[in-house]
């Protein structure tokens, strides 16, 4: 089995590692993974693998050496448990590897929930899985690349709708050219009558891809930060680069009513301790968004929110995205290395297939 290994506080460090399979124990069950995707926010997850625990769902037995976990779908290839048979296709959260032994449980809503006792205290919606029939490859592909990123794009939609937009007329999203950023930038311009302005901010290199996505009402380059009309203003930060973050907290200072980090795509720019005009930055968990509706509304009812937002704007996913498909676990560590330097194309969505 291989599996691609991650330097946990040098994370465009890799390697390539052959392993033994683990041996099954009684009421776990071996799953070969079939394909996953591969996206900025993989790199989000090594950024901040121990800010948020990402480090921990899938431990490696080798210090200072981490698996980044990926979206993918996985077939049962061997099981010792009755609550998961063998040929049960699942889609869900897997480590960057060939296979993942887990200790299968019935969730009660017809999924299944990795009960393992080291991912016991880790937010649930990462440990739950999907069964998925087999359908077509393209299927798989658009589900593994934009139901994650897209996922989060509506939540991040729906907090600000339900914070009433912390009262601005003016939204900013940085790192616009992300997925998760265009989502967010598609959701935010359905509504036809908004009392807000949509900016993406993006690098000079993105610039045309985002303005040609239709839905910003200004595409600004990170070095026009002072270009941002000063009205009451929101900051949805995918980049986590601290350079921009700050003159953008000292060009809106007070008109700042709430800076939002998401993610950390800028993850070598990336400095929490640095001093801001404005507002402090709060950390946007989507779990917790998912949580707070499904006490609000009751079990299943924001996951069938979710699933039907995130099908709709893929929708239109020929017009954004050409899905690039590499044959190999071996393909990876280039891949990767790709979108945390910051030289993939935003365009491209890339999936690998094992």
């Amino acid at each position: 089995m291989q599996r691609l290994l991650v330097d946990q506080t040098k994370i465009t460090q890799t390697r390539l590692e052959d392993v033994a399979p683990q041996s099954l124990a009684p009421g776990e069950a071996r799953l070969k993974i079939e394909s996953f995707a591969l996206t900025a926010n993989n790199v989000t997850y090594a950024a901040s693998g121990f800010a948020i625990g990402y480090w921990q769902f899938f431990p490696t037995g080798i210090e200072g050496q981490g698996l980044v976990p990926v979206w993918g779908v996985a077939e049962v290839s061997e099981s010792q448990s009755d609550a998961l048979a063998v040929g049960t296709r699942l889609y869900g959260f897997f480590p960057l590897a060939e296979e993942l032994v887990m200790v299968p449980q019935d969730d009660g809503y017809g999924g299944i929930v990795d009960a393992a006792a080291h991912r016991a205290e880790l937010p649930a919606v990462y440990n739950r899985y999907a069964p998925v029939k087999k359908g077509s490859a393209e299927q798989d592909h658009m589900r593994a690349l934009l139901q994650p990123l897209l996922a989060t794009s509506y939540l991040l939609f729906d907090w600000l709708m339900d914070n009433d937009r912390f009262g601005a007329e003016q939204i900013i999203i940085g790192s616009a050219s992300s997925k998760t950023g265009l989502g967010l930038c598609k959701f935010l311009a359905e509504p036809d009558a908004r009392p807000y302005r949509i900016t993406g901010l993006t690098s000079e290199r993105n610039r045309a891809f985002v303005q040609g996505l239709g839905v910003c009402d200004e595409v600004l380059t990170y070095d026009a930060i002072g270009d941002l009309t000063k009205v009451p203003s929101v900051y949805v930060d995918m980049s986590g680069n601290a350079e921009v973050k700050t003159a953008l907290h000292a060009h809106l200072d007070d008109q700042l009513k709430h800076s939002a980090a998401v993610g950390i795509s800028h993850w070598d720019q990336f400095d929490p301790a640095v001093k801001l005009a404005g507002p402090k930055p709060q950390f946007f968990f989507a779990p917790a968004q998912i949580a707070k509706r499904r006490e609000e509304w009751g079990p299943g009812v924001i996951e069938g929110k979710i699933t039907e937002s995130w099908k709709r704007i893929a929708a239109d996913a020929s017009g954004w995205l050409d899905v690039k498909v590499h044959d190999g676990i071996g393909e990876a560590a280039a891949v990767y290395g790709a979108l945390a330097n910051g030289t993939a194309n935003p365009r491209d969505g890339h999936i690998l297939r094992l």
